[in-house]
């Protein structure tokens, strides 16, 4: 089957650099000043002009030779800048800052274990590493082992001592006078950043984004943002500026994008927290009367089934953004219960091959009439093509599962200096994505799974979403959370079978373990054939273990089983 976005076509991708699209158009010329980032801890707040003459010191300080108090960085003699680091207003000075000069930048996971630190740090090999002072130790200790000098590790922000932090270097510059560097030229092709993928499978790999991806990306936005505009009544006067809140990390793509690029396009204010809190995000909701309410999945879940949700004014709060991972309709409907201004939880599917997003939900009435499909993850976004493909490579029919290929400016370079990977996920000018969806008459899609993921038993695919689908359905409300994936079985090790980790509701620990799970097994086998019972087991934990984007890791619970069951054979 394949698709076209129904959206107006995004124009040619030109030759240069990204920093152009944002800062050097006529409309952010004229725009007046307002108040860009709040520090949602302390209520520091910049305004765009500070921000922007923070940018510009910043890419002075990073590019002007070293005997002018400079770090004298040059993309094209192959400098990599690596920032490591929580979220913080100077993250996302230094990321434009390093736009500007066309010197791209790597990020890291503010939550990396020491071997996944190690392992990106192998990676990228960053000419510097940028950290935030509350992960200073870690990165020392990770850059000794790898033989990285202590002089090419410079703090973010926070304090540590013996060192200036990115604000101390760039006041130096302007107290200094240094010349200002001006803005480097950049083609559609030149690296821009690396983003490492989510790692549900093997090692991490580093995605190379280009200038051309990021233009393509923006200007798609705009062009979907244009579209929805006209189903809306505009004001008469401007309105303000849109509240956002920025708690997702920002070395993910989809907090990237959300939080420190896009922010550019339409004047926002974003409130910044570090990390997600679930204490900090409810206080500063009320506090800061966000609009704009970005999640991931497994954030929101525990949001939902927290007691101080319900005393918190959520009022102010209009929209809502789901993404990085499948929402689960249950969730999003317990969500709802919350929110008397928001009319639909805005859902997409992407991911970081194609920079960020392939498709959106869209609002009702667009593009003469379209109407938002409940459950499903929206439409291609403008200049997207899908196919949507069986096992032996023929076309899907309509509402037939099947591998959905992407093809867009917006598809990535690459995976940093890993060619075997590249070829075999990047074929002609397509990206084969893993992921399994389907399609209705309409253009309408609908995530199913990770290919990956999928059993096969007895010579039939089994979904473990559907399977898990169904015990969240189960009448009793016994259940929070599921995750659902392949163990051995006993007939054969080689044939997996499903095995279900669940967290009990209140309902199902007041029922009893054991009353608990018959009553899921029982549910199960009521409503799923006889091939997809849970002849694994099921078993109840305290968490589902999952990446901070909310994607959740079936092969930590499938190694911790085959642990257990091993210990078990030798006792």
């Amino acid at each position: 089957m394949y698709l076209k976005s129904l959206y107006p076509s995004v124009p040619s991708i030109p030759d240069q650099n990204y920093h152009h699209a944002l800062f050097s158009n006529p409309q952010q010329a004229n725009l007046p000043d307002y108040t860009l980032h709040i520090d949602g801890l302390n209520g520091r707040r910049r305004g765009r002009r500070e921000f922007d003459e923070r940018m510009r010191y910043g890419a002075t300080v990073l590019a002007a030779p070293q005997d002018q108090g400079g770090l004298a960085l040059d993309g094209q003699s192959g400098d990599i800048v690596g920032i490591y680091s929580t979220n913080c207003m100077d993250y996302i000075v230094l990321e434009h800052s390093l736009l500007m000069i066309a010197t791209p930048f790597a990020l890291i996971s503010a939550y990396s274990t020491e071997g996944e630190l190690l392992h990106a740090l192998r990676t990228i090999k960053p000419s510097r590493l940028f950290v935030h002072a509350s992960l200073w130790e870690q990165a020392v200790s990770a850059s000794s082992h790898l033989g990285i000098s202590l002089d090419r590790l410079h703090v973010l922000e926070g304090h540590v001592e013996g060192k200036k932090n990115f604000g101390d270097m760039l006041e130096y510059a302007r107290r200094c006078r240094v010349p200002k560097i001006q803005a480097r030229p950049a083609n559609k092709d030149t690296l821009a950043y690396l983003v490492f993928s989510s790692g549900t499978s093997g090692l991490p790999k580093a995605l190379m984004i280009s200038h051309g991806n990021l233009w393509f990306t923006s200007m798609a936005m705009v062009i979907y943002t244009q579209e929805e505009m006209k189903t809306i009544k505009m004001p008469t006067t401007p309105p303000p500026p849109m509240v956002w809140l920025a708690a997702l990390p920002f070395h993910h793509s989809y907090g990237l994008h959300m939080f420190c690029l896009r922010g550019f396009l339409y004047p926002t204010t974003y409130v910044i927290l570090p990390r997600w809190d679930a204490t900090q995000v409810l206080q500063v909701i009320p506090r800061y009367k966000i609009n704009m309410f970005a999640v991931v999945p497994s954030v929101l879940h525990k949001l939902v089934h927290s007691d101080a949700l319900e005393k918190t004014d959520l009022s102010s709060i209009t929209n809502v953004l789901c993404g990085a991972a499948y929402l689960q309709p249950q969730l999003a409907d317990k969500l709802k219960q919350y929110l008397k201004k928001t009319p639909q939880i805005s859902e997409g599917y992407g991911l970081s091959e194609v920079t960020v997003s392939a498709c959106l939900k869209p609002s009702p009435g667009v593009l003469g009439g379209l109407q938002p499909v409940p459950g499903s993850c929206g439409i291609l976004l403008p200049g997207m093509e899908a196919r949507i493909l069986r096992e032996d490579g023929s076309d899907a029919d309509v509402d037939e599962p099947g591998e959905i290929w992407l093809r867009g400016g917006n598809v990535a370079l690459g995976y940093y200096n890993n060619e075997d990977e590249t070829k075999g996920t990047f074929v002609n000018g397509w990206l084969r994505t893993g992921d399994k969806v389907r399609a209705d008459a309409s253009g309408t899609l609908f995530f199913v799974e990770r290919m990956k993921d999928t059993l096969k038993i007895s010579g039939v695919q089994v979904s473990p979403t559907e399977i898990e689908n169904v015990l969240l359905s189960q009448p009793d409300k016994l259940v929070t959370d599921v995750c659902v994936a392949g163990v051995p079985g006993v007939r054969s090790h080689d044939e997996k079978v499903p095995r279900a980790w669940v967290v009990l509701s209140e309902a199902g620990v007041r029922m009893g373990d054991a009353t608990t799970v018959q009553r899921l097994d029982a549910w199960v086998k009521q409503n799923l054939s006889s091939y997809k019972w849970l002849r694994g087991g099921i078993e109840i934990v305290d968490e589902i273990p999952k990446l901070p984007t909310g994607k959740v890791l079936r092969r930590v619970l499938q190694k911790r089983h085959e642990k257990d069951a091993r210990t078990k054979t030798k006792l």
